[in-house]
This record gives structure tokens, C-alpha cells and sequence, in this order.
């Protein structure tokens, strides 16, 4: 009788789960990159949300990120999800509060699972789930001089 794996090197990981975060510091696509690897993994996906200079029809000039002090356990209650939905070998996402300028990383967020297609499937999902159920708000000052506050991220 052998596992139910084909190859030892397809054992489920520990904790897929290997960083989440909200931060008031600057983003690292380089740490959140190097969070999922993992060996067994054949296609790693990576999202980097960036503060575009425009929203709407307006110029932003600036904006900026507060959240709810729930915010990291939705993350992570969405990172779960991810994980028992999809075959996972590692997963990362950070989130950025405070206020960012044009071009700044607002999120980051990578998945490493044993092939291509499931690791994009999954890093959408995770981005998408994060942007509609974790409580961050962004608050966006225009050129124009008018602001708005969009809810969850």
C-alpha cells in the first residue's frame, strides 16, 4: 500500500500559508515571490496591484489605504479558502495602508500550486476574494480637487 501520491515530492505542504500581511512600509514583489516557493511546484502566479494616476475619469493625485482591525483574519480566512479549494503549495499576500503615490505597490499576492493553470486559478481568486471581502478602504484625492472613498480595497 503506498501514499496517495504518485511521488514523494507531491505530499501536501505544512502550511501553505506563508505570509499574510497589512503594512505601513513599502511592498517587496521579491519577498512575496520568494514566500511560495516550493519544490513540488510546477507554475508560481503573481498579481501586483500598483496606485494608478487615474479612476473613473479622474486624475488621482493620491490616495490612501485604512483598514478595519479585522482586516489581517478575513485575509487569512480567504487564504484558507484558497488552499482548500485549490491545490496550493504555498500562498503570500500583503497589503499596503497608509497613503501611496502614483506607482506605488498597494497589494501584492503569489500562489505557487504543481501546474500553470491552477496557479493562476487560484491567485485570481485570492485577489479577487481580498479586493471584495477584506475590510480595506481607499480614500482617492483628484486633481480636480474632489475625493471619494471606495470600499474594500
Amino acid at each position: 500500500m503506498g501514499s496517495t501520491y504518485d511521488h514523494p515530492g507531491e505530499q501536501a505542504a505544512q502550511d501553505p500559508i506563508r505570509l499574510l500581511a497589512i503594512r505601513d512600509t513599502p511592498l517587496s514583489v521579491d519577498e512575496v515571490f520568494a514566500a511560495v516557493g516550493d519544490d513540488a511546484a510546477g507554475g508560481t502566479a503573481l498579481f501586483v496591484g500598483t496606485v494608478r494616476n487615474h479612476d473613473g475619469g479622474a486624475d488621482v493625485d493620491t490616495l490612501g489605504y485604512s483598514c478595519h482591525p479585522t482586516a489581517e483574519a478575513e485575509m487569512r480566512r480567504i487564504a484558507e479558502k484558497v488552499t482548500a479549494d485549490f491545490p496550493v503549495r504555498a500562498l503570500a499576500a500583503v497589503h499596503r495602508v497608509g497613503d501611496l503615490a502614483v506607482g506605488d505597490l498597494a497589494v501584492v499576492v503569489a500562489v505557487s500550486c504543481p501546474h500553470r493553470g491552477e496557479a493562476f486559478e487560484a491567485c485570481r481568486k485570492l485577489i479577487d476574494d481580498l479586493k471584495h471581502e477584506v475590510p480595506i478602504w481607499k480614500h482617492q484625492k483628484f486633481s480636480d480637487g474632489t475625493e471619494e472613498w471606495v470600499g474594500a480595497c
